[in-house]
């Protein structure tokens, strides 16, 4: 008889952050590689706007989404219906590129005794959004948070996204958006459901 092999996931690596001046010197190496000369008049503060630009961009390294869920409302008065918000706005970053995605997300969940504040499902989206990102990844680590956290009926996402690596770069097609989904739980088994959220979507 056959061993069954098991799959073991690797454990995600610590990343150790540079030193403030150390990201200034990429900075300026950067602008010098691109042509300039870092220390001219309009570039001599550049490294440090942009290394405080980039704690702004990628601030979703230092907040926990599943946290960000934990406080829920039990006093619902047996609510089981659809809760959707809608169009939420976010500024990305593409992990391949570091080229801006700004798109609006859809989030829905059907309660299964509980909900969570309105403002912490955009608060999750934030979360994923300030992070170096694909689209697919994002939408699933969003859906995934939710139904991890509320254990609800079901959970859908939806993301309309233009991304700058395509749309200022490459292949150069202005006005062009992705859009990803992932259904869970009622969602995905029941399609009156999951027509019900689009519609909302559309």
């Amino acid at each position: 008889m056959a061993s069954k092999t098991k799959l073991m996931t690797a454990p995600t690596p610590r990343v150790v952050r540079p030193s403030r001046a150390e990201a200034e010197a990429a900075v300026r190496t950067l602008i010098a590689w691109a042509g300039d000369d870092p220390a001219r008049d309009g570039l001599f503060e550049t490294p440090s706007r942009v290394v405080k630009a980039y704690q702004e961009y990628f601030r979703g390294y230092d907040q926990d989404p599943e946290e960000i869920l934990d406080k829920t409302f039990e006093e619902i008065e047996g609510y089981d219906e659809m809760i959707v918000l809608r169009g939420i706005r976010f500024e990305s970053h593409c992990e391949h590129h570091m080229a801006p995605i700004i798109g609006r997300a859809w989030v829905g969940y059907i309660p299964n005794g509980r909900v969570v504040g309105i403002s912490k499902l955009a608060r999750v989206v934030e979360a994923y959004a300030k992070r170096l990102q694909i689209q697919e990844k994002m939408t699933a680590q969003i859906a995934n948070a939710i139904e991890t956290v509320l254990k609800p009926q079901g959970v859908a996402v939806v993301i309309k996204a233009e991304h700058q690596c395509m749309t200022a770069r490459g292949v150069m097609k202005p006005g062009t958006d992705l859009v990803t989904s992932r259904m869970l739980g009622i969602f995905r088994d029941n399609p009156i459901t999951r027509q019900e959220f689009l519609s909302v979507v559309d």
